[in-house]
């Protein structure tokens, strides 16, 4: 049987992660209370501001960054697209 979690970014009851995807604190907070789907969002919009930016994950200044946008993106107000971004039609 799938975990189960009320996920803070869908407010509803989703299946939980399967293991921390992230380390550290944040990490155990986004298994605890983000599901599959929110989880699966935000991976499109990580990759998004990775790919219009020019981000590396390997350079720490740009996980940080990234770190800040994903919590933004799950907890708080949400985070916005880079400036110029222009979805494929």
């Amino acid at each position: 049987m799938a975990r189960t979690v009320f996920c803070r970014y869908e407010h509803r009851e989703a299946e939980g992660l399967d293991f921390a995807p992230w380390p550290g604190e944040l990490g155990k907070r986004v298994f605890a209370e983000i599901g599959k789907p929110a989880w699966a969002k935000w991976l499109a919009h990580q990759t998004m501001l990775i790919n219009e930016n020019r981000l590396s994950p390997m350079n720490p200044e740009h996980r940080a960054f990234l770190q800040g946008e994903m919590e933004k993106f799950l907890f708080g107000e949400g985070a916005q697209a880079p400036s110029g971004y222009v979805p494929e039609a």
